[in-house]
């Protein structure tokens, strides 16, 4: 399976691009990304990346290499059949929290357990920040509607 042209064309809008390094929270705040929300390390940038500026192919390139990415982890990790709006549904997600955020979810969709699935989806919508040098997990307002769209699929299948 490969992610649907229209879930890629979903997404990439989603991930708007943005030509230089930034903050994903703010100002000081969230991890250095860049591009269409292309993380370059946890933690803030550094001035000097804050000053980097990167081109519209270059911003392709990585943002189709990862979906690709997203797309292999998928279906290395999923044993069991999904649809296609699931399968989008998991490149989404895994491109967007990491593959090290994963294992729980797929879990629960290789268990069969979509409700589980779309609950724990649903949940994923803190993200962690530092606070006067403390880490702190905060809500990423923009992660609320991206994960109701991506725990939709393992809902739908519920009302079947």
């Amino acid at each position: 399976m490969k992610m649907s042209p229209a879930a890629r064309g979903r997404m990439r809008a989603t991930e708007k691009a943005v030509y230089r390094y930034y903050n994903d929270m703010g100002k000081n705040n969230g991890n250095c990304t860049w591009g269409a929300g292309l993380l370059a390390h946890k933690g803030i940038c550094t001035q000097e990346e804050l000053a980097r500026k990167v081109s519209a192919t270059m911003v392709d390139l990585e943002f189709n290499r990862r979906v690709s990415e997203a797309e292999r982890y998928v279906r290395l990790k999923i044993r069991v059949p999904v649809n296609q709006d699931q399968f989008d549904a998991l490149v989404s997600l895994t491109y967007n929290a990491g593959i090290g955020r994963m294992e729980e979810t797929y879990s629960y969709v290789n268990s069969n357990d979509f409700k589980g699935a779309a609950n724990n989806i649903s949940k994923m919508i803190r993200v962690q920040v530092a606070v006067k040098g403390r880490k702190k997990y905060v809500v990423a307002p923009g992660l609320i509607k991206r994960r109701k769209e991506e725990s939709a699929p393992f809902r739908a299948e519920q009302l079947k």
